[in-house]
């Protein structure tokens, strides 16, 4: 019998996987708005990741299946808040994957056109506008579905956005790395300008920042008001078996990134940008696991375990394939 803290890593590869699938369009979007020139150079690369969205799909109807082991509150004999029932909670996941699904499929197809088609152009905006809506709402819905209510009694107002800023900093990693190990490989048929790694250790920077002020603003909260319920779940992630991870991911998300972006010189050289990339993702992939695994007593680390490796390798090997398949339909490498 697989326990819940070995599942755990599936869930963690699922939130991974959704993630970049849709901060890729969330990004593609916002340059937009913002109307940053160099979008050009990387919006086509971003919003390949979508491409991953099919994948997350079927990710969550596994763990949607797996019932009592994604949620440990099925089937629990205590009242539990209705946001805590499981054919609502996979009702309302589904019908939210599918809205998602048209509106940023909608976006990925009109930027495609966009460039040649005025009409295409005038929709486009009108849909770039709609994504940081969605992109709010969903990653909100996702964040207390996965995470938060995993003790149904444990609340925090500050938990939703600090989930989706961390998914979308470790995006911004993923986006460099690929960025970096394509150009190494010297297969893009039209390399990104290399200013382009400036101005995403620029947004990484920033990211850093701002999710570590969401990290300590929501444990701020949880601790002055000093929440039986709340500062639990916190005092055993820090102090219990997963205390090593919960530090580990403190470092290497705020700690080593801030120091090495906040100088120039680094944010100008994409080998450490790389390297600082790296540390993002891993410990976003480790604050996830704690998160979720963290949640009740435990003693499993992750990828100790014949299934955490196996499920991992499975999907992000699957992951790969999909996304060098993308770019290559896309006409963005050989």
């Amino acid at each position: 019998m697989i326990s819940f803290s070995s599942w755990s890593v599936l869930t963690v590869d699922f939130l991974i996987i959704l993630h970049l699938s849709l901060a890729g369009v969330m990004l593609a979007a916002l340059l937009h708005l913002v109307g940053a020139k160099w979008r050009f150079d990387i919006r086509a690369i971003s919003v390949s990741f979508f491409s991953l969205y099919p994948l997350a799909f079927v990710l969550l109807l596994i763990l949607l299946y797996g019932g009592k082991l994604t949620f440990p509150w099925v089937g629990s004999y205590e009242k539990l808040p209705t946001w805590n029932n499981l054919p609502f909670l996979a009702t309302r996941e589904i019908l939210g994957f599918i809205v998602v699904g048209i509106l940023y499929g909608s976006f990925v197809r009109l930027q495609a056109k966009a460039e040649t088609n005025p009409d295409a152009s005038h929709n486009f905006r009108w849909v770039a506008a709609l994504i940081p809506f969605a992109h709010v709402l969903f990653c909100t819905m996702v964040a207390w579905d996965f995470e938060m209510t995993l003790l149904p009694d444990w609340e925090s107002s500050m938990y939703a956005i600090y989930h989706f800023i961390s998914a979308f900093g470790m995006y911004l990693g993923v986006l460099v790395l690929t960025l970096y190990f394509l150009d190494k490989a010297g297969v893009f048929i039209k390399s990104p300008s290399r200013y382009v790694y400036n101005y995403i250790a620029q947004m990484m920077l920033g990211f850093s920042i701002l999710w570590v002020y969401t990290f300590f603003a929501q444990y701020l909260i949880i601790w002055y008001a000093n929440f039986g319920e709340e500062t639990d779940r916190i005092f055993l992630m820090q102090n219990g078996p997963y205390g090593n991870l919960f530090w580990s991911f403190f470092i290497m998300k705020f700690v080593f990134p801030f120091v090495m972006l906040v100088f120039p010189f680094n944010r100008h050289n994409p080998n450490m940008i790389a390297v600082i990339a790296c540390s993002i993702v891993a410990g976003t992939w480790i604050e996830r696991y704690t998160w979720i695994s963290g949640t009740y007593p435990s003693h499993h680390m992750p990828m100790t375990g014949v299934f955490d490796i196996g499920s991992t390798v499975i999907v992000f090997g699957i992951a790969y394939m999909i996304m060098r398949r993308s770019l290559k339909r896309n006409q963005l490498i050989r």
